[in-house]
């Protein structure tokens, strides 16, 4: 495929789809990966994030061909327009790519340029590590318990986008829709009111802890535990809870079993080999997290309750800075940092690269390239354990050394030029 609108590298092989029921990857030895630095911060995190990812993948005996594309303001300067077709279709053809921040502008045509590419590219789990950097400060007294993994869904509930604005005609049909075909009377307050739809399918809700399961088993974690707010929303996130214990049933035997079935027939013994499937309250699982951390995995949950749970969990372990995600669907996944594009500290090179690092680090495990992903953890802490920190960290420890974005990123190569 020709592009107009992307830097297309002189080397490198596209990954292509080994198994189409799977999705499993065919990966050659230096893959063509498209990148977006970002808005913001991006443009600092993002270069870093590179040379890091480019150390771990050379001192494995692989290459990374990167290919530049755009997005946000890098592709408003460039070309006029906020996501060119030929982003889209780069992240398309070659399944495998990272990103940094994006910031959407006020009139853009898009809610949200994250979550455009995510629906567009139907990445349909947003998968959120969160476990702890020794050496990071964090406001909790034992922040190594904290080892979760949280599968969010990325296309339903509020990133369906379904709401009409108070005063507006469209509002008010909602509203006459309501009352009077409905029977839902006494329940809208008088005035004007804003109305959104939360949209909760089997279809969606079953693919993504599907993926919650697969990844349990795989991994050997011992449960998956499904968050809703079922005792309020009966029957969207009561649903959702109930479609995970379906497909428990329907799809896997006897290696998942129940909280009840662990009691009940096993005396509270785990078999060998067996996943427990729970499932929480929402509120309460945001208490959970805190008082009994080492309980939870794996977190199986819609799109509202995994971005308040992940972003809290990623505050025990010292906060979004050093927080990665990825967005993964069938055979494809997009990479990118939790936090936000921090314009204020633009081309500063001072902000903290580790949420961009580690989420290229998820990248690597998407491609199967375990031992370079386990480089670039152990080459992260070890710099951060030894005091070589950016501003946010450094302010928080006695001692220690202060260095700037690209400088941080230079500190884990050379890490990892003496682990490898």
């Amino acid at each position: 495929m020709s592009y107009d609108k992307v830097e297309v590298p002189e080397d490198g092989k596209p990954i292509t789809l080994a198994d189409e029921e799977t999705g499993e990857l065919d990966v050659p030895a230096n893959p063509i990966v498209p990148i977006i630095h970002g808005d913001g911060i991006g443009t600092d995190v993002g270069p870093a994030a590179q040379k890091v990812l480019d150390a771990a993948a050379e001192a494995t005996g692989r290459s990374i061909a990167w290919m530049r594309v755009y997005a946000g303001g890098s592709a408003r300067d460039k070309y006029g327009e906020n996501l060119p077709d030929d982003t889209v279709s780069a992240i398309r053809e070659h399944r495998v790519a990272i990103k940094g921040p994006l910031t959407t502008p006020v009139g853009a045509g898009f809610r949200s340029l994250n979550v455009a590419l995510r629906q567009t590219l139907d990445l349909f789990a947003n998968v959120r590590p969160t476990y702890y950097i020794d050496g990071v400060p964090s406001p909790v007294k034992n922040p190594e318990e904290m080892d979760m993994i949280t599968f969010r869904e990325n296309t339903e509930d509020v990133y369906a986008g379904i709401e009409w604005e108070a005063g507006t005609d469209g509002a008010e049909q909602v509203r006459e829709f309501l009352e009077e075909d409905m029977d839902i009377a006494d329940v809208i307050h008088d005035g004007p009111v804003g109305i959104g739809v939360k949209p909760i399918s089997e279809f969606g809700s079953k693919r993504l802890i599907r993926e919650a399961f697969d990844y349990a088993l795989a991994n050997d974690r011992d449960s998956v535990t499904l968050v809703h707010k079922g005792n309020i929303m009966k029957f969207t996130e009561a649903a959702f809870r109930d479609w995970g214990y379906e497909l428990a049933d329907e799809e896997y035997g006897d290696e998942l079993i129940t909280e009840d079935e662990l009691w009940e027939e096993h005396d509270g013994e785990q078999p060998d080999g067996t996943v427990v499937v729970k499932d929480r309250i929402a509120d309460n699982m945001l208490q959970q997290q805190l008082t009994r951390t080492a309980d939870y995995e794996v977190i199986a949950t819609m799109n509202l309750n995994g971005d308040y749970l992940s972003d809290a969990a990623g505050a025990q372990i010292g906060g979004l800075g050093i927080a990665p995600g990825i967005n993964r669907g069938h055979g494809r996944c997009l990479a990118e940092p939790v936090h936000g594009s921090a314009p204020k500290y633009a081309g500063e090179d001072k902000v903290n690269p580790t949420a961009m690092i580690l989420s290229g680090r998820e990248m690597l495990h998407y491609l199967g390239w375990t031992d370079a992903a386990d480089l670039v953890r152990d080459a992260v802490e070890e710099t951060i354990g030894s005091g070589t920190v950016t501003y946010d960290l450094h302010r928080q420890i006695e001692g220690g050394e202060k260095v700037a974005t690209s400088e941080f990123a230079d500190a884990v190569v050379e890490t990892i030029d003496e682990l490898s």
